[in-house]
């Protein structure tokens, strides 16, 4: 409960360093393996749940644990925001909190 406490307290302090709207885009860099295997949680969102979200993209690099990287214009990094701590809810929470929305499904044929 404290690490979810600190990691939340982390988020709020560093969301203060830029407006909202400068974010552009986001990337979730990644393992695609070892750390993000021993995070089920973690897991579960970057594979099953970040696919679906607009203007974010996954990009596995090797050994790299799990973070939210927002950008800005020209892809100009903004923030890294750990992922390791937090549920599949608590990260599906961050997206929408910092103005990600999912993809409107395509109901044409």
């Amino acid at each position: 409960m404290k690490c979810i406490l600190l990691a939340v307290c982390v988020i709020l302090a560093t969301s203060a360093a830029y407006d909202h709207t400068d974010v552009v885009s986001a990337r979730i860099e990644s393992c695609r393996g070892c750390s993000l295997n021993r995070l089920p949680e973690v897991k579960r969102f970057v594979m099953d749940d970040a696919p679906f979200y607009e203007r974010l993209e996954v990009k596995f690099i090797s050994g790299a644990p799990p973070e939210l990287v927002l950008l800005g214009e020209g892809d100009r990094e903004l923030e890294r925001l750990p992922l390791s701590q937090l549920t599949r809810q608590e990260c599906n929470d961050l997206m929408q909190s910092r103005g990600f929305s999912k993809k409107k499904e395509n109901k044409e044929l």
